[in-house]
C-alpha cells in the first residue's frame, strides 16, 4: 500500500497481483469530503461509465459476465437507474472495482478506471492524478534496482 497526495488529498494505491488499484473513495472526496460513496454511484450511473467498465472487463477479465454487463447497459442512463460497485462486481464478476471493508476499505479500480473516474470529476484533478501516480512509479523502479 501507498499513498499519494493530489490537490491536498491522500490516495491510496494497492498492489495487487501486478496490478494498481487506486481509491475510487479517496478521489470522490476531493468533491464531497461526507458523501463520497453517492459521488461513486452518480458515476455508476452514467452509460459511458458502464460502457467504459464493462470494455475493460471484456479486455481484462476472462470471466466477466457479459449478458449481465448487456442487460445493465441496456438500463444505464435512465432516471430510474441506480448502481453500486458491490452490485456491479457482484452481477458481473468484475475485476477492476473492487470494494474492501475494514481497515483500508472503500472502493478501489484498476488505474485504468481509477483516471477514468478522475476525469469525470475534475480534468484538474485527474492531470494531478496522473502526475503523482508516475512519481510514485518512478520511486518504486529507483527503490527496486
Amino acid at each position: 500500500m501507498a499513498k499519494i497526495n493530489v490537490l491536498k488529498n491522500d490516495i491510496t494505491i494497492l498492489k495487487i497481483s501486478e496490478d494498481d488499484f487506486v481509491s475510487l473513495t479517496d478521489i470522490a472526496r476531493y468533491r464531497d469530503m461526507e458523501r463520497s460513496d453517492y459521488i461513486l454511484q452518480n458515476w455508476m450511473r452514467n452509460r459511458s461509465t458502464i460502457e467504459f467498465i464493462g470494455l475493460w472487463e471484456i479486455f481484462n477479465n476472462p470471466d466477466f459476465n457479459s449478458i449481465e454487463f448487456d442487460g445493465i447497459k441496456n438500463l444505464s442512463g435512465s432516471n430510474s437507474f441506480a448502481l453500486t460497485p458491490k452490485r456491479w462486481i457482484e452481477t458481473t464478476n468484475a475485476k477492476g472495482i473492487i470494494s474492501k471493508t475494514g481497515r483500508y476499505g472503500g472502493t478501489y479500480a484498476h488505474k485504468d478506471i481509477a483516471f477514468e473516474f478522475a476525469s469525470w470529476l475534475s480534468a484538474e484533478f485527474k492531470f494531478y492524478l496522473i502526475k503523482e501516480f508516475q512519481r510514485l512509479k518512478y520511486v518504486w523502479q529507483i527503490w527496486k534496482t
